[in-house]
């Protein structure tokens, strides 16, 4: 099957703006709602009585994973019915959006977790971008105070996790930068820049201390919290501290690509498109552009692939083809990995407890959640889906 896979992505690169038409995103939404309603039934199905158990995030043991609203990936499945909703107009999933988007809204006074963006934006942040609920937007920039009290002046960025003390002082991970979007989201809304400067001030720190020369970033970043210098970078999802991990290359260009909207800074705009070149020009790539976990995984080619890392960089280079004069090169690129997740790693209809993408690693180094199908790839594959639709509609992604 891998060889077959190969030989497919092979042709495909070849014969790039053919195999582009074969790309039908009213015929993969169709799908998708088949299968949300499968998940939706499954869900009913996993529920323990406790009420506590909310979203979906993956297929451990053969069954059906559903994580509490404190869990990082909490808010995907919410957001992916409300870009079911915003694709199809369908009030049904709207409704549905509205029921499991409420699970989450509690999140807004957890404050010990960065993974606010990830909880909040990406549920109710995009219900109140459809929907202007004057509910959301409260909700939204409570989220952002929350969030806000995690930032440390002196070192400039907002903490990662609080787990592991023994090991890290104030650790502060490449994932943290999606969070950045719902203090901008905030700052915007309440005409407060207090949200606009910290998101800004952990970027410029993001962009000093994560990154290589290659453009390639760390995973973990610790920081000395009283003087703010930098104690050590290392990895805790990676195959090693020196090596990039694919999802955390996906993180970084997805939010250097945003800062640039939010902000028009060119510096972020440039720091995307290295990160893209970085990404793009190396050697282990895959032929299908769907990395391995980890662009360094010493097992290459017989690694696990990370499908979820492909979705947030298509998304990633959808946007940034908006922005850049290298756009048209980022579009077909994003077109050809979203063709072949499409033809290759998508889960068949009624199968896999409603999954849209199998295939995605979530940690590798602590063997968990490898080759198996994640909320947040199927999240940021419609996502993409979505952004493709725009385009090819000569639609404004954001208003």
């Amino acid at each position: 099957m891998k060889n077959r896979i190969f030989a497919i992505a092979a042709t495909w690169v070849f014969t790039g703006a053919i195999q582009a038409q074969q790309l039908n995103i009213p015929a993969v939404f169709r799908g998708a709602e088949q299968q949300t309603k499968v998940m939706l039934a499954e869900i009913d199905k996993a529920k323990d009585g406790s009420g506590e158990l909310v979203s979906p995030r993956t297929i451990e043991n053969n069954r059906l994973k559903l994580v509490k609203s404190g869990d990082w990936t909490s808010g995907f499945f919410p957001g992916e019915l409300w870009y079911l909703y915003e694709y199809s107009q369908n009030a049904e999933w709207k409704k549905q959006a509205e029921q499991f988007t409420a699970n989450i809204e509690k999140e807004q006074w957890n404050g010990r977790t960065h993974d606010m963006g990830f909880k909040v934006y990406c549920s109710v942040g995009n219900g109140y971008r459809l929907t202007n609920d004057a509910h959301y937007k409260e909700v939204l920039i409570q989220s952002a105070k929350t969030l806000s009290t995690r930032f440390n002046k002196t070192a400039g960025v907002i903490r990662s996790w609080d787990h592991n003390k023994q090991k890290w002082d104030y650790p502060v991970i490449i994932d943290n930068m999606l969070n950045l979007e719902l203090l901008f989201e905030a700052s915007k809304l309440t005409g407060d820049k207090t949200y606009y400067n910290i998101a800004v001030s952990h970027a410029n720190k993001t962009m000093e201390n994560h990154f290589r020369k290659d453009y390639s970033s760390f995973h973990v970043v610790d920081y000395d919290s009283a003087t703010g210098k930098v104690i050590k970078r290392t990895t805790h999802q990676g195959y090693s501290d020196a090596s990039a991990w694919a999802r955390g290359q996906a993180w970084g260009l997805y939010g250097y690509t945003m800062c640039y909207r939010e902000t028009k800074d060119p510096k972020y705009l440039k720091m995307a498109e290295n990160i893209a070149g970085f990404i793009l020009k190396h050697p282990n790539l895959p032929a299908d552009l769907v990395p391995y976990w980890d662009f360094n995984a010493p097992g290459i080619p017989d690694e696990p692939r990370d499908a979820s890392a492909a979705a947030v960089i298509a998304s990633g280079l959808l946007e940034l083809s908006t922005y850049s004069k290298k756009g048209d090169s980022y579009k077909a690129i994003a077109t050809k990995i979203l063709t072949n997740l499409t033809n290759h790693y998508r889960a068949p209809v009624g199968k896999d407890y409603g999954f849209l993408l199998l295939h995605s690693t979530g940690s590798k180094p602590f063997n968990s959640e490898v080759d198996v199908p994640l909320s947040y790839a199927d999240y940021y594959y419609l996502e993409a889906l979505l952004r493709l639709q725009k385009i090819n509609n000569k639609k404004r992604l954001f208003n």
